[in-house]
């Protein structure tokens, strides 16, 4: 018997060996450790950071350039006085990141191809098409004839990954008998194999790389001082117009630097691509001289070794252009110390036998859960049901036990202890109410061992963290469990007073941001009535958070925090995007319907605000005209000349801008002069009062008049009964938005109205 022992002794390592290394080829084979290598490549890009070359200069067709000489694409004629302009400045080679393929005006043509003739060092884009193992198979597009007949071709191609960054380029392909280098190749001037590829030095800083807008170098104001014996590569740099990319460690950037980068590689010299054979066998070849040494100091120096020369050793290597993968090694090292770990864990007495559970001895040495509310779970008639059931019972019982702790958090970690304690750590950010209550409701249900259905009684206790030890904060939890079961209560806080609303309000901010991340933010629609064909025109969208523990939160409670904390962005993209998106639903259904969105006057120093919507209306298909953003009173009155700029440049994008609140605040004539506003909105407090108020009467007959007068239209919000309504259709009241219209509804409530009202209109 003791031989049978000793020899599966012997044979574990080698049964542990094999299956650590077919999990590491597996591994390496689907490339499974992507995400993991291309950060581990950033960390090590910045200890061996350098500059660019500076021979390559890029020129940016960016909004910069876009706003100085009209929207993309340009006539052929402002491109070949770009190539004129870099031509006399001295530019040693110009390289177009642009498609050519397409005619345009005949003349623009012709004067493009004869800039081209002039300047003789001209490199047009030819667009491939990829075939099997990312060969370039043929081109799928090149310059117009007259084009390549002045210019030499570059192909532009490259593969992205899924963080959209280029990790390679080719040196090249091999077309119909000709080669036709990179970009990147014929900018250092490197050779390779046609279809063959090469990975990129991302140590390169990219700021470092010489770039100046296609706008300045048009107006002269970049010249042959930056320009004389220098390669040029030319492309957008617009988030408008695309061609966006990742470029790891610095963040979004464009196409054109990814070439740009790709010739500075190659100056360096030719890199050369190890793959992922090397670092698997390095972990491998370590894992097993750490399993055949019986002592457990000389696997932890081994370990270290091996761990450090993965993580060290490439920074050396990718200095010299050698590149590595090492997830495959880093893997089969993790997987062994883990399995090892795990054993002699079990062997200091930290895990309950029956279940293999990590036992309260492991949670009392816990350091993670210092800074987190401990919970505990008593089954307060387990020693009772345990008595009855058979020698295997008690195993069957604790798995459906556990099975239900983890239900809604199957990654949770739960200690055991005797007599059916159960504990685990939560985030104190996180509500869990809720969750407490679901799992007391699954415990109603009878447990089921050897065929007997069994009642479990079971009471949580919740200590929310202190300074105390874990072993006093577990036997709090304890007590507020029994104490819980005393009252009738499902669950109960050890220490009451953080549940005052102080806590709430300091929290409250950074719940918003995950509360919106969890869905329970959420958009409402209040319709809009267009007054004068008594027909839904719109909406406005409208910001709601449901709390999983104190329910609806007040809009103008959190709104307002996140307006004075500068928190507001993330919200208000959150309801914009929402709000786009069922606009364009809507339309699409052949129903003309706009939708209005709140914008807080603190986004109005937002510079990327007006790209970002426009990116949105493009991405959902909405035409700007269909979206309206009200802008308080206040807000915009107070504000500088920036803010006037961006709403000027909201209203050249399309998009209609509404005075919200008007009359609550400063100077009314003043404002009306300033903002370009399409409407105006007319504030509740107001037009509740027009039926019974004279003085409100007469304020909101003299706004409608005045703001017709000016060529805009008027909202009337708080429209609550049906004879404010018909006085707004005596006054010549454009819109009404108010209870008497509708309530703030659900997508599918108002998509239901909308069809109901067209209905009743056509009938």
């Amino acid at each position: 018997m003791s031989k049978r022992r000793e020899k599966g002794l012997e044979t574990k390592p080698w049964k542990l060996l094999l299956w650590t290394a077919i999990a590491g080829l597996v591994f390496g084979l689907i490339g499974f450790g992507e995400v993991a290598e291309d950060w581990l490549r950033v960390g090590r890009n910045s200890f061996h950071q350098h500059k660019a070359s500076g021979q390559i200069v890029v020129i940016r067709i960016d909004d910069q350039a876009l706003r100085r000489y009209g929207n993309y694409p340009w006539p052929r004629r402002t491109q070949a006085e770009l190539v004129n302009k870099l031509t006399a400045a001295g530019a040693k080679s110009i390289f177009y990141d642009i498609n050519f393929s397409f005619s345009s005006n005949s003349g623009d043509d012709k004067a493009f191809a004869d800039a081209l003739e002039r300047s003789g060092r001209v490199t047009l884009l030819a667009r491939s098409k990829l075939g099997p193992d990312n060969a370039i198979s043929r081109i799928d597009s090149e310059p117009l004839p007259q084009f390549k007949s002045n210019a030499r071709l570059g192909i532009g191609s490259c593969h992205y990954n899924y963080q959209n960054a280029v990790t390679e380029l080719p040196y090249g392909a091999l077309i119909k008998g000709q080669n036709i280098p990179s970009f990147a190749s014929a900018l250092a001037k490197v050779d390779g194999s046609p279809d063959a590829v090469f990975p990129l030095d991302y140590s390169v800083d990219v700021r470092t790389i010489p770039n100046y807008s296609a706008g300045d170098v048009l107006s002269g104001a970049v010249g042959a001082k930056e320009l004389a014996s220098k390669d040029i590569l030319i492309g957008i740099a617009s988030d408008v117009l695309g061609d966006r990319y990742f470029i790891p460690g610095y963040g979004r950037s464009y196409g054109v630097f990814v070439h740009a980068i790709g010739a500075e590689t190659l100056k360096q010299g030719r890199p050369l691509d190890l793959g992922w054979i090397p670092g698997f066998l390095v972990g491998f070849s370590a894992v097993a001289a750490a399993l055949f040494r019986r002592r457990f100091a000389e696997r932890v120096v081994i370990f270290i070794c091996a761990f450090a020369s993965l993580l060290v050793g490439p920074i050396f290597l990718e200095s010299r252009l050698v590149f590595a993968d090492v997830t495959p090694g880093l893997f089969v090292l993790l997987i062994v110390a883990i399995a090892l770990g795990w054993r002699r864990y079990r062997a200091r007495g930290f895990v309950n036998p029956m279940s293999n559970l990590p036992n309260l001895t492991a949670l009392r040495t816990s350091v993670d859960g210092r800074k987190r509310a401990l919970v505990a779970a008593r089954i307060l008639n387990y020693e009772e049901i345990v008595s009855t059931l058979p020698p295997n019972g008690e195993r069957q019982l604790v798995d459906q036990i556990v099975a239900r702790l983890k239900v809604g958090s199957a990654e949770r970690v739960l200690y055991q202890g005797d007599a059916g304690i159960f504990a685990w750590f939560e985030d104190s950010s996180q509500p869990f109410g809720n969750h407490l209550e679901a799992l007391y409701a699954l415990f109603r249900n009878p447990a089921r061992v050897a065929g007997v259905s069994l009642d479990l009684t079971i009471a949580f206790g919740v200590e929310v963290g202190s300074g105390r030890s874990i072993a006093n904060r577990l036997a709090s939890a304890l007590v507020a469990a029994d104490e819980a079961a005393h009252d009738g209560l499902k669950w109960k806080y050890h220490d009451p007073e953080s549940l005052e609303n102080a806590s709430w309000k300091l929290s409250m901010l950074s719940q918003l941001d995950e509360a919106i991340d969890r869905g329970e933010v959420w958009v409402a629609y209040q319709p809009k009535l267009e007054l004068a064909t008594r027909r839904i025109l719109g909406a406005e969208a409208l910001a709601r958070w449901t709390h999983p523990e104190k329910g609806p939160i007040a809009a103008s409670e959190f709104v307002a925090a996140a307006e004075q904390h500068n928190r507001i962005g993330k919200l208000t993209d959150f309801v914009l995007e929402k709000a786009v998106s069922a606009a364009a639903q809507i339309n699409k259904r052949g129903v003309d319907f706009d939708i209005a969105v709140n914008l807080s006057a603190r986004l109005l120093t937002d510079k990327g605000f007006t790209l970002r919507l426009s990116a949105l209306l493009a991405r959902h298909s909405l035409q700007p005209r269909h979206l309206t953003l009200e802008l308080t009173e206040t807000a915009a009155l107070t504000d500088s000349g920036e803010g006037l700029d961006m709403i000027t440049r909201l209203r050249d994008l399309g998009v209609n801008i509404s005075i919200d609140d008007y009359g609550t605040g400063l100077s009314t004539l003043d404002y009306l002069k300033k903002i370009p506003a399409t409407e105006i909105k007319i504030d509740q407090s107001f037009v509740k009062g027009i039926a019974d108020n004279r003085s409100d009467r007469l304020m909101v007959q003299s706004t409608i008049g005045l703001a017709h007068s000016l060529g805009r239209k008027v909202v009337a919000e708080g429209v609550e009964h049906r004879d404010i309504l018909d006085l707004l259709i005596e006054m010549g009241c454009d819109i009404a938005q108010g209870f008497a219209i509708g309530r703030p509804m659900s997508l599918d409530s108002l998509a239901k109205r909308i069809a109901s009202d067209r209905k009743r209109t056509a009938a």
